[in-house]
């Protein structure tokens, strides 16, 4: 009888410590449960995120092009309605050529082509970029302590 009683505690106490071991377990199955369906929810906002984002640079792009297109037809206007002679004449001339070249550049390159062209004279002219920055940035203050 003292072996059963033995054995009984000794099987009581395994029972025990498996109970605990599958208290871990399930723990773990449930973080890990939990880990994923965090990742499942984190990947997916960070595709809706992308999309969004492509979605308002599309967007960006399209209008840019909308104002390359508008420019070119205000060019045409200005030569349509002003005279062709004179000071005034090559004056609206010189205007009108700068829009449609402007107008004609936005379309064919975009917001991106004008970000890497911007780029790209930053680099090669720093000096001055910073300089025109402090300029920029000293008339923005003047303007907004009005």
């Amino acid at each position: 009888m003292a072996n059963t009683t033995q054995r009984d505690k000794n099987y009581g106490g395994q029972e025990k410590h498996f109970g605990q071991e599958s208290m871990t377990q399930q723990a773990k199955d449930a973080a890990g449960t939990a880990l994923d369906t965090a990742r499942d929810v984190a990947s997916s906002a960070a595709k809706k995120a992308g999309d969004a984002a492509s979605y308002v640079g599309q967007k960006a792009e399209d209008a840019t092009s909308a104002v390359g297109g508008g420019m070119k037809s205000l060019a045409g206007s200005i030569r349509e309605h002003t005279p062709r002679e004179g000071v005034f004449g090559s004056a609206s001339s010189a205007v009108a050529s700068t829009l449609e070249s402007g107008g004609k550049y936005l379309q064919e390159h975009g917001l991106s082509g004008v970000g890497e062209d911007l780029t790209g004279m930053i680099r090669r002219n720093p000096v001055p970029a910073v300089l025109i920055g402090i300029g920029i940035g000293f008339l923005i203050a003047r303007a907004t302590r009005s």
